[in-house]
């Protein structure tokens, strides 16, 4: 057998020249110091052959169409072999693409590798971060239920605000005048055709570029790049003290990405396919819409932006975000490159760690959405409590109360927590909110009866002890 195999590889190797080829590329010599910080980059790569592999195998059984696409997936997470586990690989897959992308790219400008003769290598890896968020939005709208709906929704009227080309970009983004099945069309041929070929021509120049310019060596303090001296001196570096990229570097690219790929299968297969939200329904008033993981920290800037700035915060902060990673190489393709003469870098990756981190988390808790779907409170909560009292804590569930307003960790965040509502208002201040409303909260002096605003301030009369240990046993 093993005699077979080698006869079959001789045969492929004369008449390929497979050897001859890779060789080269196997025993080009890299800096010796490039160890494991160096390995997220290749591990991108593995999430994205990953991603290509599932993805082929997820559209010969996906529906591109307004009225087929949700069944289809339905179909695939429930009853087709390995359906679940597929798109479990596709969906921790983009998250792992994701990830490493942006850890690859605070790598790089940690270590001022986008300086001379890099700045291309840079200017490619912008673009593949900005082609890959791409293709988390556009594959977050494949599942066409009714987060994909209010995102495209959400997308079109950020694009409606850019100035001149508004209309044009809204247009672009449902492909014709409102939201249909051709926008779903739309967005698959981008996510399944366009935007991967783009990735695969700059993948291939980044790649080109990475073996032309060779890996960058780890900073040290007082050697500045010189555009005029960098590549002699990198040679010799190299010659010197390199080491060939196969197997003594490449091993741990192997084995990361190994550990990656293991890291996603088995994610998959005990999580299964990410969650499919209801159905398609524009007018459903009491969605909440979020993205998904890696897309909620900017989920979390425009729902926290003030009305007044939220066109300028929409447009802007992008722009100027991808236009100064854009510009860096040409402003700073020389000069050090160690952390300890440059403590601003040190600086500006703490602060968006620091910012993604925090913004993600108000994004996960989204204090400012009222939560449709929080349960009743326990009865354990509203057992001792009179009848009134207890009415009006079926009524605060009812009349959606608890949607915005929390009391003992159970309700929303959108409102002020009212687990001590009676140590803060009186009865009189209690009614007079409930009936004439406040800031994002509406009157309900239309909607609740006389003896149903009773029975609510009879309940909430009730809050004003820290445990509710003692609430509501008598008559208010």
């Amino acid at each position: 057998m093993i005699q077979l195999l080698l006869k079959i590889w001789h045969t492929l190797d004369d008449r390929l020249g497979l050897v001859k080829n890779l060789k080269p590329l196997m025993d080009h010599r890299v800096p010796k110091e490039s160890k494991w910080a160096y390995v997220f980059g290749s591990a991108t790569l593995f999430a994205f052959i990953l991603q290509v592999v599932t993805g082929v195998a997820l559209a010969t059984v996906y529906d591109p169409s307004a009225t087929g696409a949700y069944k289809s997936l339905e179909y695939i997470s429930r009853q087709a072999t390995l359906g679940s586990f597929v798109r479990g690989l596709h969906y921790f897959g983009a998250s792992a693409m994701i990830l490493f992308i942006g850890i690859h790219m605070l790598r790089v400008f940690l270590y001022a590798a986008y300086k001379y003769p890099r700045e291309g290598n840079w200017l490619t890896g912008v673009v593949l971060l900005m082609f890959t968020l791409g293709m988390g939005f556009t594959g977050q709208l494949m599942r066409w239920d009714q987060d994909a709906v209010w995102s495209v929704n959400i997308a079109a009227r950020q694009a409606v605000r850019v100035p001149f080309l508004g209309k044009y970009l809204q247009q672009f983004v449902y492909a014709g005048d409102r939201l249909s099945g051709l926008t779903l069309n739309h967005f698959f041929d981008l996510h399944v055709f366009i935007i991967p070929g783009i990735m695969f021509a700059f993948i291939g120049v980044h790649l080109y570029l990475v073996l032309y310019n060779g890996i960058s060596e780890p900073p040290k303090a007082g050697v500045p790049v010189d555009p005029k001296t960098y590549r002699r001196q990198y040679k010799e570096l190299v010659k010197k003290n390199g080491v060939p990229f196969w197997p003594d570097a490449a091993w741990r690219d192997a084995l990361f990405g190994s550990l990656v790929i293991a890291g996603i299968v088995t994610f998959a297969f005990v999580y299964g396919a990410p969650h499919l939200a209801p159905p398609p329904n524009p007018t459903l008033l009491n969605a909440e819409p979020r993205p998904d993981w890696y897309l909620l920290w900017y989920f979390a800037i425009l729902a926290m932006s003030p009305h007044q700035l939220e066109s300028g915060i929409m447009i802007l902060a992008p722009a100027m975000v991808f236009g100064s990673m854009f510009a860096l190489p040409f402003f700073f393709n020389s000069g050090e490159r160690s952390l300890r003469r440059r403590p601003w870098a040190v600086a500006w990756v703490t602060i968006v760690v620091v910012g993604v981190c925090t913004l993600w988390y108000e994004g996960k808790i989204s204090p400012w959405s009222p939560r449709f779907n929080a349960p009743p409170l326990p009865a354990s909560m509203t057992a001792s409590l009179n009848p009134s009292a207890r009415r009006g804590a079926a009524l605060f569930h009812d009349k959606r109360c608890e949607s915005c307003h929390m009391i003992e960790g159970y309700g929303g965040l959108r409102g002020p927590n009212l687990s001590r509502a009676a140590d803060r208002l009186n009865r009189e201040q209690m009614e007079w909110r409930i009936l004439n409303g406040g800031h994002n909260m509406p009157s309900f002096a239309g909607i609740l009866k006389p003896d149903e605003v009773d029975d609510l301030l009879s309940f909430l009369h009730t809050r004003d002890f820290p445990s509710g240990s003692q609430i509501g046993s008598t008559q208010p």
